[in-house]
Formats: C-alpha cells, sequence, structure tokens
C-alpha cells in the first residue's frame, strides 16, 4: 500500500508530505484547494504521461516521492526480473520532471523508464478518475470489464494467435488470385527482370576488381617504368642479386674458418632467395600490366552496364543478385500459384476451424463471467440504494474480428417493469457513479491491487445513496487501502485518515497545504462541507454523530 507521499513544486504545491494509512483515505478541501494535484502527483510516480505544465511558476523542476509498503507478488516479481533489489517488500518511487522535458524516474534508486514506471504502476495502484464513468457509456469498453473479471488473458493471447495466422493466410491468398490481367502483366516483368540480370552474370565484388584493374591500366605507363627499373636493379649483370650472390659466397668461405659468421651466411642465403622471389615477381607484375588497347572501353562498358542494374535493383552485386533470386522465387509462385491457393486454402480451412474454437472458448468465458458479474454488480448495486436494479450483460456474435467474435454491452433497468436498455440511455451521473463503484468493487477481487483510489466518485449522489457509498467504500477498504477524494460528509466521516487540503496566499504566490485531522478538526471540516458560510452548533453535532456512527469519536 502507498503510506507516504512527498511533493515538491507540482503546481500550487510547493512542499508538502502525506501520510496515508491502512483502511479509508479521505482527501476534503474547498473546490481548487488542490486534491486534484495530489492525484495528478500520485499519477506521475505511476508513469502516467506528465506536462511540464505542472511544473510551479518560479521552479526548474518537479519532483514526486512515493513510499509503498507490502508490495503483492506480482511488484515484487517485476523488480526481481529488472534486477531492482526490494529488501522487507518496501518500494520507494520518485519522479522528476525538468522544464526541459527530462524525465528522471527510479524504482528503489535505480533508474528506470516511463514505461517501465508504468507497467509496474499498474499493478500498485488502480485510479478511478472523474471522467472514467464515462467509460460505462461506451460498449466497446465494456468487453474489457468483462475480461478483466473472467481474466481472460490467457485465452484472449490464445484466440489473438490463431486469428494473426488466419489473417495471414488470407492475405496471401489475396496476393495469389488476383486477376488474370495482373497475373500476366507480373508475369511479362519479372521475366524481363530477371532475363536481364542473368545475362549479365553478376559476380559478387565485380565493380571493385574493375575499378582497379581500370586504375592500372589508366597509370601503366608509370607502372612499367618503376618495374622495369626495378628489375634491372635486381636482375642486370653485377647488379642487385649478383652482389647479393658474390657476398654470400664470400662469407659462406670465411664462415669455414670463423663459426661466429655461420649465422650471418644462413641469413645471406635466405635474403638471396626472398630477392629471387621478389623479382619473379616484378616481371610477373610486368606481363600482368601487359594489355589490349579493347579492354579499357570493355572495361567502362560493364562498369556502365552495372551502374544501370544498380539503379533498378540493388546498389551493390549482392544486392541485386538477392534481388534475382526473389524475382526468380515470385515467378514460381505465380507459375504454381494453383497448387499453392489449394494449399493455402486448406491452410486457411484449418486456421478458421482453429480460430472459431479459441474464440469460441472466450465467449463461453465471457458469457460465463458475464452472468457472475450482473449478480455481483446487483448485489452491490442493491447495497447502494438500487434495489430493483436489473444489470445485464448482453453478448451478440458479430463475427471473428481481433478481440473474439463478441459484442459486449452492459444493459440497465432501474425500475421494475422497465426493459434492461443501454446506460447512455437512462443512467443518471449517480447512478453511473454507484455502477461504477460496483463494478470497481466486483473487479478488486480479482485484480490483485493493494490500492484503489476514488477522485470524487460522489459525483451526482447526495441523501440515502450518498451514505451507501460511504459505508460501501469503507467497507471495500478493510481488505486493502482505498483512497478518496469526496465533497460529501458521509464519506469523510468514514475515513479512518482524514486529510484537509487548503490553499493560501502569501508574498505574492498561492500555495497548498495538506493537514493531517484529528478529532475536533474533523469535527469542524465535516461541518463545514454540510454547511455553506457559517458552520452552526446543530452542524458541528451532527458532525460529532455522522463521526461517532462510524466509530471514528
Amino acid at each position: 500500500m502507498l503510506t507516504s507521499l512527498k511533493i515538491e513544486n507540482v503546481a500550487i504545491i510547493e512542499s508538502a508530505a502525506i501520510e496515508l494509512g491502512c483502511g479509508l483515505n479521505v482527501l476534503t478541501g474547498e473546490t481548487g484547494a488542490g486534491k486534484s494535484i495530489v492525484i495528478d502527483s500520485i499519477n506521475a510516480i505511476l508513469g502516467e504521461r506528465t506536462s511540464r505544465d505542472i511544473i510551479r511558476t518560479g521552479a526548474q523542476s518537479a519532483k514526486v516521492y512515493a513510499v509503498f509498503e507490502d508490495v503483492n507478488a506480482k511488484v515484487r516479481k517485476f523488480l526481481d526480473d529488472n534486477g531492482i533489489d526490494c529488501e522487507d517488500g518496501v518500494l520507494i518511487v520518485n519522479r522528476t520532471l525538468s522544464r526541459e522535458g527530462k524525465n528522471v524516474c527510479r524504482l528503489n534508486g535505480a533508474p528506470v523508464t516511463v514505461s517501465m514506471l508504468r507497467e509496474i504502476g499498474g499493478e500498485l495502484i488502480d485510479i478511478h478518475g472523474q471522467h472514467d464513468n464515462q467509460s460505462l457509456l461506451s460498449p466497446e469498453k465494456h468487453c474489457g470489464f468483462v475480461d478483466s473479471f473472467a481474466e481472460n488473458s490467457n485465452l484472449i493471447s490464445d484466440y489473438q494467435e490463431k486469428y494473426g495466422r488466419l489473417c495471414e493466410i488470407k492475405s496471401k491468398l489475396r496476393k495469389l488470385t488476383t486477376d488474370e490481367s495482373s497475373k500476366s502483366q507480373r508475369i511479362d516483368f519479372l521475366t524481363y527482370q530477371i532475363d536481364e540480370l542473368e545475362k549479365a552474370e553478376i559476380t559478387p565484388g565485380e565493380r571493385d576488381e574493375l575499378k582497379a584493374r581500370k586504375s592500372l591500366i589508366n597509370n601503366s605507363q608509370k607502372v612499367i617504368e618503376s618495374l622495369n627499373v626495378a628489375y634491372e636493379a635486381l636482375k642486370a649483370d653485377g647488379a642487385g642479386i649478383d652482389m647479393i650472390s658474390d657476398a654470400e659466397s664470400e662469407i659462406s668461405n670465411a664462415s669455414a674458418y670463423m663459426e661466429s659468421l655461420g649465422e650471418a651466411s644462413e641469413k645471406i642465403t635466405d635474403i638471396r632467395y626472398e630477392l629471387d622471389d621478389i623479382a619473379e615477381t616484378v616481371r610477373d607484375a610486368m606481363s600482368e600490366v601487359d594489355f589490349d588497347p579493347s579492354e579499357l572501353e570493355d572495361i567502362d562498358e560493364r562498369l556502365d552496364l552495372l551502374y544501370r542494374l544498380s539503379k533498378k535493383y540493388g546498389d551493390t552485386e549482392e544486392e541485386m543478385l538477392e534481388y534475382l533470386e526473389n524475382a526468380r522465387a515470385e515467378l514460381d509462385n505465380i507459375a504454381f500459384s494453383e497448387e499453392k491457393v489449394k494449399e493455402l486454402q486448406k491452410q486457411e480451412k484449418e486456421a478458421l476451424a482453429e480460430a472459431q474454437s479459441a474464440a469460441e472458448k472466450l465467449t463461453d468465458s465471457r458469457k460465463a463471467a458475464g452472468e457472475k458479474l450482473s449478480e455481483a454488480i446487483c448485489a452491490e448495486l442493491e447495497f447502494l440504494d438500487m434495489p430493483n436494479v436489473r444489470f445485464v450483460v448482453k453478448c451478440d456474435d458479430v463475427g471473428l474480428s481481433e478481440n473474439g467474435r463478441d459484442s459486449i454491452e452492459f444493459l440497465i433497468s432501474a425500475n421494475v417493469g422497465e426493459v434492461p436498455k443501454p446506460l447512455a440511455k437512462i443512467a443518471s451521473g449517480g447512478e453511473l457513479s454507484r455502477i461504477m463503484l460496483a463494478i470497481k468493487n466486483v473487479l478488486a477481487e480479482t485484480d490483485g491491487v493493494d490500492t484503489m483510489i476514488f477522485d470524487e466518485i460522489d459525483t451526482g449522489v447526495s441523501g440515502r445513496a450518498a451514505q451507501k457509498i460511504a459505508m460501501k467504500l469503507r467497507s471495500a477498504s478493510k481488505g486493502r487501502q482505498v483512497i478518496c477524494v469526496t465533497h460529501l460528509a458521509q464519506i469523510a466521516a468514514q475515513g479512518d485518515v482524514h486529510l484537509y487540503i487548503s490553499k493560501s496566499v502569501s508574498d505574492g504566490k498561492t500555495y497548498t497545504n495538506i493537514k493531517s485531522l484529528i478529532e475536533e478538526e474533523r469535527v469542524t471540516e465535516i461541518a463545514r462541507i454540510m454547511g455553506g458560510m457559517e458552520i452552526t452548533k446543530l452542524q458541528l453535532e451532527s458532525a460529532r454523530e455522522m463521526l461517532r456512527n462510524a466509530g471514528n469519536l
């Protein structure tokens, strides 16, 4: 659970430290005092997209620190998989956002990316924002609720794998079953390209060899002159090798009488052999420089051909040859398209059967979960002062798609005798708030998240329904931590921890203050929520009674 939160230079909060506890934590305060800023700060450490605009005026960066204790197994596994220590189940998360747009995120001191923060954030806290009720009005969102309740992730992955294979086969079939005119044109085009490349008889590295040969020919006169001089210096009478031979002979004679010259005699013999080899190499090189005058023209023509081909089929000889192989393969595919079509049609039939089977399993799971979800939500709504409600999960077969073959929509009948209709048509704002609370409470049993946050779940609710929501939040917090931003006295009175958020102006700047309230302070705040401009004795007494009834006074 989230035990502490420190916020620096976020909007109008210069510095604030918040201590949270088990059970129900309530945040109250006047509109605009900064309650939403606290939620935005929590969103930041959960890896949500954050704008530089949240940085307090005059500050260069905004910082948020959060401490979680007794983190769940999924969080521990994530940390372990990423080589991050987590001693005693404690996780410290911090995020810094600078005006330059740079994000610095850390988990227990280890630097991480925002996406990693977002991934682990989903296992730490589930936030229900002020606008989330609208997702109930969008039928395309309803399937996600059912899948979450049914824990269908494995079934969905299995189906999507099979559906993806089916789509891939269908795509191949479409390419092979183009009209005959297009097929004939493609065959002609591929045949021309293959013929052109095969006639060229391209070999890898050919252009580099031709360019080197061309350079040699263009500089042949200089090369021949240099080689002639070198050969004469080595092989002419009385020149290099002859002189070395004479020296070799004399040293050999002297070594017969001086053992110390034995090594020198061997070395000079080796040198003579090497010089003989060099002389042969030079002579061979001289013969290579000899060329036909038409060779240079042939080289230029070949290089020009390779250049023109490279513009069409690839920059290098290897790329051109690869193009040739691909063209041959495509031509073969077309030539044997009828056989391939039959084979793909067989594969399509098999893939379709597998996808339909996987879709059926997913549908069965969704329908079974839908019935259980309906029952659970109706039970929750009955407690939330909607006793006659009928909540129906409608599941229609719309054919195979990326998410299965089901179209799921939530229907509701709020009164006896009424036919269930889409939420968007009949649910009021207060009803949507209670329905969302019921769904969140039911799903919380399966998601394993330790902390739930409700940002103004009480929108459009008052009176008896408000009291029931307060009691439900208190009940939900028995097994986990619940944090709730509220404007209702009924909810505030149920809180195990009550934080009051206010703002003040000093030296031309606005500051947000966050204070944990004790007994009489809570009485005053709850009376303020119930009252208006002035707090009366009757309102104070009513506030005390609410706190006593909640066991908080």
